[in-house]
């Protein structure tokens, strides 16, 4: 196993930041971390990296121990945190250079020269830094991240940020280095989990709500479905909550409406017939599938 987790957990205080983890990642599996703000994601990639240690439980990568072989642990992976660590008074060239050398680099010139190509820097390799956009930055902290060529490859929120063309540079980077690396990144972003994960892990709380394979996320909830519903005029909605199959309904607006469905037959036209029933005007009905981002709300939302 690239990643392996038991029983991982950690206590500040009274307050469990994550409580009783468990899960398992194999090379060549890019996986999603999602949760909320204070799930506990930063914190369990901060353990798998070594930064703090864990309260109880075991976290190995590649098969060794983080807490008792760190430095081991280090060699293999590569970590780019939530706030990208640069030193903004170094050319691009030099700050991969020192970060080489700090990380015992084999063949350091050879290396750098692949990652500033690997990462597109090569335009930008003589500038400061600081003089640097925002999704070159992030390109610098992923070359930093990949120069050792580890095996495991931790990221935290590293597409936060950025405008759309750069999301789509950083996760053609990311979707390249996971064809042979285990990639490990989180994300508020659903739209590039959907985009780049075979599996997602969801934490709520410190802890795991969900770990799934993308495709099967949909079975976790009950509200498989949307529908959107819009009136020429305002309407009292309730008359389509006794429709067999509807969850429930939340009004978006005074003519507009959302439907939460269940996946087990499409009851399109039982919605359909009680409008016709309710001699109303129907502008528009759009059914929308399960998303990574419907499936979020629904097992992190409050209590």
């Amino acid at each position: 196993m690239s990643i392996q987790v038991n029983n991982l957990s950690k206590k500040y205080g009274e307050q469990y930041a994550i409580d009783g983890l468990d899960f398992e990642l194999r090379k060549g599996e890019i996986v999603g971390f999602l949760g909320p703000n204070g799930a506990g994601k930063t914190t369990t990639m901060k353990i798998l990296t070594g930064y703090i240690p864990q309260s109880e439980g075991v976290a190995q990568i590649c098969n060794i121990e983080v807490s008792t072989k760190n430095k081991e642990v280090k060699k293999r992976v590569g970590y780019l945190p939530e706030h990208n660590p640069l030193y903004l008074d170094m050319y691009v060239t030099e700050y991969l250079e020192f970060i080489s050398r700090i990380q015992g680099v084999q063949r350091r010139k050879q290396r750098i020269e692949e990652m500033i190509e690997r990462t597109g820097l090569g335009p930008e390799r003589h500038k400061l830094i600081s003089s640097l956009s925002k999704g070159y930055r992030q390109r610098v902290g992923l070359a930093q991240a990949m120069l050792q060529d580890p095996e495991v490859l931790i990221l935290d929120e590293p597409t936060s940020g950025l405008d759309p063309n750069q999301l789509v540079e950083i996760r053609n980077l990311i979707r390249t280095f996971g064809k042979d690396k285990t990639v490990l990144f989180s994300s508020h972003i659903m739209q590039e989990i959907q985009a780049l994960c075979n599996r997602v892990i969801i934490l709520n709380k410190g802890k795991i709500v969900a770990d799934e394979p993308i495709d099967r996320l949909n079975g976790l909830v009950k509200g498989n479905k949307r529908i959107f519903l819009e009136f020429d005029k305002e309407v009292d909605p309730s008359p389509l909550t006794l429709i067999e199959g509807v969850i429930d309904l939340n009004q978006l607006s005074k003519t507009k409406f959302e439907l939460n469905v269940t996946n087990e037959k499409d009851i399109r036209s039982d919605v359909f017939n009680q409008i016709i029933k309710q001699k109303w005007t129907l502008l528009e009905m759009k059914q929308e599938e399960s998303s990574v981002e419907n499936v979020f709300q629904q097992l992190t939302k409050n209590d």
